[in-house]
């Protein structure tokens, strides 16, 4: 048996068919609304005097989960976490036996080798 599912969006303002969601944020706080494109419209031309003002920022990552490529580039293999772990120790530095190390810790490991 086939089935169809289907996702439809409702504008949020005046419950027509919206195009998708819109994402913004403000103040720290990031919101999201459906929008058909009229008021999308209405919304980017109510913004537009700000935003061709304002600086561009990178989004900060919340929650868990992956991280971007500057974290990644500073995570380390399981056997050089060992390692560490090994050279904190003997350090007398405090290192948990499981879970991330403290990037301190990495960086004196790495500025001692």
């Amino acid at each position: 048996m086939a089935k169809r599912i289907v996702e439809s969006f409702i504008d949020d303002l005046d419950g027509s068919e919206a195009e998708g969601t819109t994402r913004f944020a403000l103040d720290g706080t990031s919101y999201e609304i459906d929008l058909s494109g009229t008021n999308r419209e209405k919304l980017e031309k109510a913004l537009a005097p700000f935003i061709t003002k304002a600086r561009a920022v990178r989004a900060e990552r919340t929650g868990r989960g992956r991280r971007g490529a500057g974290a990644s580039a500073r995570a380390v293999s399981r056997e050089k976490a060992t390692e560490i772990r090994r050279w904190a120790k003997a350090q007398g530095l405090p290192v948990s036996e499981r879970g991330r190390i403290a990037a301190t810790v990495v960086e004196q490991y790495e500025s001692a080798h």
